[in-house]
C-alpha cells in the first residue's frame, strides 16, 4: 500500500480507539447505575432498571445505531454527530449487558459483609462504598474484560454511518487497490493487536485491585507432637 493509504487506515484506528473510549466510560457509568439500582430495596427502582437491561440486552447493536442516527433526527428536530451517535448506541447496548455483570458481582458478595454493614449502622450508601464495592469490583474485570473486546469489535458496525473508523477505512482502500484478502487480513491484525493490549491492560488492574482487598494466608498450626510412651496413638 502507499504512504497515503496507510495514512488513511491509521485514521480509521484513531477513530475507532477515540469511538472504543467514548463508548467504554459511558457503558461503564450506565453498568454501575443500573446494576445497582437492579438491588435496590425499591421495586420500582429495582422495575426501571431491569426494564433498560431487558430492552437494550434484547434489540441488535446495529439496529439502535440505526434507531440514534436515523429515527430520533426527524422526531426531536436535531442531528447527532457519528461519533456521539455511535457513542450513545453503543454505550447503551453495552452498558445494559455490563448491569448483569455488576449486579451478579454484587450478589455474590457474603451475606455476612452485608450484615457486618448493618450492625454497624452504615447506611446502605456507605455499606454500598465501603463494603460491597470494593469487593465486589476485582470479581467484575474479567466480564468487564471480554465485554471489552466485544464493544471494541462492535465498533465496526458505525461504519454504516459513514463513520471513518477502521472498518470502514478498510473498505475505502479495498475499493482502491481491488484487493480483499491483503487489506483485510491487515485490518484483523490491527483488531486483534489492540485487543491483546486491552486485555493485558484489564489483567493489570485486576491483580491490582484483587491485591487490595486481599487476605493475608492463614498460618498452619504447628503439629503437637506427642512424647513416646505416653499411650497415645
Amino acid at each position: 500500500m502507499t504512504s497515503g493509504l496507510w495514512e488513511l487506515v491509521l485514521q480509521g484506528v484513531w477513530v475507532t480507539v477515540q469511538l472504543l473510549f467514548f463508548s467504554s466510560l459511558l457503558a461503564t457509568a450506565v453498568s454501575f447505575v443500573a446494576g445497582i439500582a437492579r438491588t435496590h430495596r425499591l421495586w420500582i427502582v429495582r422495575f426501571l432498571a431491569g426494564f433498560y437491561t431487558e430492552v437494550f440486552r434484547g434489540t441488535s447493536a446495529l439496529v439502535m445505531i440505526f434507531w440514534v442516527f436515523f429515527v430520533l433526527p426527524p422526531a426531536f428536530g436535531w442531528q447527532l454527530v457519528p461519533m456521539w451517535a455511535g457513542t450513545l448506541a453503543l454505550g447503551l447496548t453495552y452498558g445494559a449487558y455490563g448491569s448483569e455483570i455488576v449486579r451478579g458481582a454484587l450478589g455474590a458478595v457474603d451475606p455476612a459483609q452485608k450484615e457486618g454493614g448493618i450492625a454497624l449502622s452504615f447506611t446502605p450508601w456507605q455499606r454500598m462504598k465501603l463494603i460491597l464495592l470494593p469487593q465486589a469490583v476485582p470479581e467484575m474485570i474479567p466480564p468487564f474484560s471480554n465485554l471489552l473486546i466485544e464493544l471494541l469489535k462492535g465498533t465496526a458496525l458505525v461504519s454504516i454511518m459513514g463513520m471513518g473508523d477502521l472498518a470502514f477505512s478498510g473498505n475505502l482502500v479495498r475499493l482502491a487497490l481491488q484487493e480483499s484478502a491483503e487489506i483485510y487480513t491487515y485490518i484483523l491484525l490491527i483488531y486483534f493487536v489492540i485487543a491483546f493490549l486491552l486485555t493485558r491492560v484489564m489483567r493489570g488492574l485486576e491483580k491490582k485491585l484483587k491485591a487490595g482487598v486481599g487476605k493475608a494466608p492463614q498460618k498452619k498450626p504447628a503439629a503437637v507432637q506427642v512424647p513416646e510412651g505416653s499411650g497415645v496413638s
